[in-house]
């Protein structure tokens, strides 16, 4: 019995129970620590309002890169949709010709038969292929010249409808594909535009101010060197005019050579484009949009030479090859300006470092300084 007794005291004595509670608290605040910590390993920090800015640019920048696949895209397209259906109604003008020789060759299978008798001559008539007959049966010197020339004009009749449907169906796979490849650019600047949307939208009031004001500084930056570029513009006008008089007072002494003819006539090109693009000025931007109501970037450029008489192309990748190249001290009203590395957007020059332009999403036509984003090049149209 006491040993028993000593067994059970034994029994109650064993563990440390008093300590377990502490030992509890110790293991779970190790825990929450640790859980907090890798939370905040894992937590991506807030970007800048400088860096959404840039980011934001640097989407719609390749929002317009898109913009402008999706011009060239487009316009394949359609190019591609207009052979597509030329090439489907040469088809079925050859079908009907073809029509036509199968019902001649059957005229005279009909005269055979109302003479009672199938005759080989009507036998070669009904044939699948007429002239697989004529190379085994050898029957063609029993037909009359009018029945050779029928079967003759059967045969390729047959054979350009053939080319016709194939060459049709090359070119529906050809136009599939383009669609395909309109349908993935189309998405390609909504997913960018929505991702800048996106970053604007998480900005809080203060940071949205601090963006307003970083864009004000970006715009006076632009706002300087274009000013500076207008009393550059300036001194060289006065000097071209000057070099004007002399030129009228040589000619009236009759030593002029009537030189200045092809500027003047740039000149009055370019009045026209600047008096389009001005009445144009608050309309939105669209991207693929070529107005009348709206535009993108390279539709504006389009419209406005076409009212000066001039067919430009539709993508800025393609305007920038059309015309002289400039220099930017040498701009001139009229000229295309072409901007970034990936000449994604062009403008219209108007003189004293502005252009007008179609900015971007969000955006209407207006005027603006033409060192607002990095210049790759420009142009003289015509």
């Amino acid at each position: 019995m006491p040993a028993l007794a000593s067994h059970r005291k034994a029994r109650a004595h064993t563990g440390t129970r008093t300590k377990n509670p502490a030992v509890g608290f110790t293991t779970a605040a190790i825990a929450g620590v640790t859980l907090l910590s890798t939370q905040s390993a894992q937590a991506e920090p807030q970007p800048s309002v400088e860096e959404v800015q840039k980011k934001v640019d640097d989407l719609y920048r390749q929002a317009g890169t898109a913009t402008q696949q999706y011009d060239r895209a487009k316009e394949e397209t359609a190019q591609q949709r207009r052979e597509v259906d030329q090439l489907l109604d040469n088809a079925a003008e050859r079908t009907e010709s073809l029509n036509e020789a199968r019902r001649a060759l059957g005229s005279y299978a009909a005269a055979q038969y109302r003479t009672g008798t199938v005759t080989p001559t009507a036998a070669l008539l009904l044939a699948d292929s007429p002239q697989e007959y004529f190379d085994q049966t050898r029957l063609m010197d029993r037909l009359s010249e009018e029945q050779r020339e029928a079967v003759t004009d059967f045969e390729e009749q047959r054979s350009a409808a053939a080319d016709q449907r194939a060459e049709a169906t090359r070119s529906l796979e050809t136009l599939t594909d383009s669609q395909a490849s309109l349908r993935s650019t189309k998405e390609t600047v909504q997913r960018k535009l929505a991702e800048a949307r996106e970053l604007l939208s998480k900005l809080t009031a203060e940071e949205r101010a601090r963006l307003a004001e970083l864009e004000r500084q970006r715009e006076e930056e632009a706002h300087r060197k274009a000013e500076a570029k207008a009393r550059a513009e300036a001194a060289a006008r006065a000097e071209a005019e000057a070099q004007r008089r002399a030129q009228q007072e040589q000619e009236q002494q009759g030593t002029g050579t009537g030189a200045g003819t092809s500027a003047g006539s740039y000149a009055a090109k370019a009045q026209q484009v600047l008096s389009f693009a001005r009445s144009q000025i608050g309309k939105p931007y669209v991207w693929g949009a070529t107005g009348p109501s709206s535009y993108d970037c390279s539709g504006l450029t389009q419209a406005a030479w076409r009212a000066a008489g001039v067919d430009l192309p539709r993508t800025t990748w393609d305007q920038i090859e059309v015309g002289q190249r400039i220099a930017a001290k040498d701009l001139v009203p009229g000229d295309l300006v072409f901007f970034y590395d990936d000449i994604s957007h062009v403008g219209i020059y108007i003189g004293n470092g502005q252009m007008i332009h179609a900015p971007k999403p969000g955006a209407n036509v207006r005027e603006e300084s033409i060192y607002y984003m990095p210049i790759h090049g420009s142009v003289r149209p015509a």
